[in-house]
Parts: structure tokens; sequence; C-alpha cells
């Protein structure tokens, strides 16, 4: 795959290639096949794909609750990582998003994922907002569905105006 990126909204066409990338990221908390096409159905408006010559590579899915933007989950392609694709990818659907009204983007990161630290730091420095973060789900807040997940912590990143 070497085209250009085209980013846009999800549709539900788009529900099982976001299943595979999240899969094969080996890092985020898998969730069900139905989950991705859901989402990409009926949070198309507040989550973005990215494609190269028709097949996705990457992926923001999200949600809005008032003000903020809540980034549930972020997956590049092993193909296309080292690119600035994730970054790309939070700047396009928050660029939507604030001018529909989200002066703030939260999402949780467990302690030891320093590619996603390193990326909302970096979306904070672009946006030239101030990232903040606080304790929220700690590990026994978790069932013990696999032995141990660990805790999940806040970051919210605001507040956010165009650029």
């Amino acid at each position: 795959m070497s085209g250009k990126h085209l980013i846009e909204s999800p549709t539900k066409s788009d529900g099982a290639a976001l299943w595979r990338i999240a899969r094969d990221s080996q890092k985020l908390d898998l969730n069900s096949s139905y989950a991705y096409l859901l989402l990409s159905h009926d949070f198309a408006d507040t989550s973005v794909v990215a494609k190269v010559d028709g097949t996705a590579v990457g992926f923001v899915l999200g949600y809005r609750k008032h003000d903020v933007g809540f980034v549930w989950q972020v997956a590049v392609d092993a193909s296309q990582r080292g690119k600035g694709l994730a970054g790309a990818l939070l700047d396009e659907l928050f660029q939507r998003l604030v001018a529909q009204g989200v002066r703030y983007l939260e999402t949780t990161i467990t302690p030891d994922n320093e590619a996603s630290i390193r990326l909302f730091a970096s979306f904070a420095k672009r946006w030239d907002a101030t990232l903040e973060r606080r304790d929220l789900f700690s590990a026994a807040d978790f069932p013990a569905e696999d032995g141990t997940h660990e805790q999940e912590d806040l970051y919210r990143i605001g507040p956010l105006s165009s650029h």
C-alpha cells in the first residue's frame, strides 16, 4: 500500500476491517466484531477511518458527551506506523468536532502505553492546549476476566479551539 491516506467517517462496511486492525495491534482491548460494526455505524460522526487504495489502515473511534469528544480507541495498521497517521486522524476528527462545539478531548490510557501517552501529549502541543492526567479506573475496578487489567488514567486536553 503506497497511496495517499484518505481520512473520512467510517461506515458499517468498515467495521470488520477496524476489528482486524484492533486485533492485530496486540495492544488494544479487543471488543467484539459487533462493537466495531455498531460504532462504525452509530458513531460515524465522532469517528474517522484512514484508507489507502480503498483499504482501511487506521482509525479513531469515539463519542461525544456534551462539549467533550471522548476517544475510545486509536489504531494504525503495522504497515502505516511511524508515518504520523494517528496524529493526522486525531487532528482531522477534532477539527470537525471543535467546529461543532467540542472544547475538550478525553481518553483513557494505561500507564505502560508510552506510545499513546506520546500521541496525546503531541496532540495537546499541536493544539496549544493543556493536558491533565488523573486516576480514573484502578486495576481492581475491572472484572478478573483474564487475570489482570492495568489501571486506566483519564487524560483531558483543552480547551480546544480551531487552528
